[in-house]
């Protein structure tokens, strides 16, 4: 299998945690590429229409994207226990790994706007917005904390690494300080093997 990613995106680290966790990892060669919503990456375009990382292509040649997809499908690849459970807590599961996703879409698209956009183009209502978007899921993550607790699953791993890229773009958020539960999930996550060895630099 080959994953094509970006170092520096939660989407794909969220992948790479998830191949590390279920011991996939040795299984997929990595190939890094860095894609901006206003680079035009031929290779990328091809195998997924949207022109978005992650993506990974299967032992058959298939290419899969995006996270969630991939995720679920490496997660029927190994003998161990499912990181998406099969049973009644899986919505609980994929409710919270969705809100993280939403988190990351919207850091994203938050920086993309400071970073990529010129100044004169930039929406300071726009980045507002999506920044508005990051703190509503933060508090509602931090109401949901008690969920973050037990075996590794999806949900974990998610937000993990959307608060990972918090910390990594938008250290002056300090979302910490107003969410301690959340808080010292990160801080305890953040020291797994599987978080060191993906840890944006």
């Amino acid at each position: 299998m080959q994953l094509i990613y970006a170092a520096a995106s939660p989407f794909a680290r969220k992948v790479r945690v998830l191949a590390f966790e279920t011991g996939l990892l040795a299984r997929i060669e990595l190939l890094d590429t860095a894609v901006l919503p206003t680079t035009l990456n031929e290779r990328v375009n091809a195998l997924n229409p949207l022109g978005k990382i992650p993506v990974l292509l299967s032992d058959g040649g298939e290419a899969l994207y995006d996270s969630r997809v991939i995720c679920e499908y490496l997660d029927t690849l190994h003998d161990g226990a499912r990181l998406l459970p099969q049973d009644d807590t899986r919505w609980p599961v994929l409710r919270l790994a969705a809100l993280a996703d939403g988190l990351m879409d919207a850091a994203l698209l938050a920086r993309y706007e400071k970073a990529v956009r010129q100044a004169e183009q930039q929406s300071q209502a726009w980045l507002e917005g999506q920044l508005g978007k990051v703190q509503r899921a933060l508090a509602e993550l931090e109401r949901q904390a008690d969920r973050l607790q037990g075996p590794v699953d999806l949900a974990q791993i998610g937000v993990a690494c959307a608060l990972g890229y918090l910390d990594f773009r938008f250290a002056d958020l300090d979302w910490r300080a107003a969410h301690p539960a959340l808080s010292r999930f990160q801080q305890a996550f953040a020291q797994r093997p599987s978080m060191l060895a993906s840890a944006p630099a």
